[in-house]
């Protein structure tokens, strides 16, 4: 059920958000737990500056590789921007929206995908990917 270009994909996306200093930056995937995607990447901005500055650099990054936005909605609050990329769907929080929604357990299910090979990842425990 895995996709391996989903995986690869949401590497090279979450590649984009480090490049941009996103924290806690997880890859999940959700192909076996749902219909409208595979995988879900999820990160953290520090403002909602941030966020959106996060979220601009993964739709950069998309589109770079043919692959454009399906739909970005949240941009303008910056609090919670979600990144519709057909198999790859992206959120992008302000620290306070990841906890209260906690998308993290919410999912608990998916199998992460280790971002271990994206190059910017920060080393386990140091708030990076995981």
């Amino acid at each position: 059920m895995s996709n391996p270009q989903a995986h690869a994909r949401a590497r090279y996306l979450a590649e984009a958000a480090l490049d941009r200093k996103a924290e806690d930056v997880v890859a999940l995937d959700v192909s076996a737990l749902t219909a409208f995607a595979d995988t879900f990447l999820l990160a953290t901005g520090t403002s909602d500056r941030h966020v959106r500055a996060v979220a601009d650099a993964v739709v950069e990054a998309s589109r770079a590789h043919g692959a454009p936005a399906l739909g970005v909605e949240g941009y303008e609050e910056g609090r919670w921007v979600l990144i519709d990329l057909n198999d790859v769907v992206v959120h992008v929080f302000v620290a306070e929206a990841r906890e209260y929604y906690d998308l993290d357990r919410l999912w608990a299910d998916a199998p992460s995908i280790d971002l271990a090979d994206t190059p910017s990842a920060a080393p386990a425990g140091g708030g990076g990917a995981r």
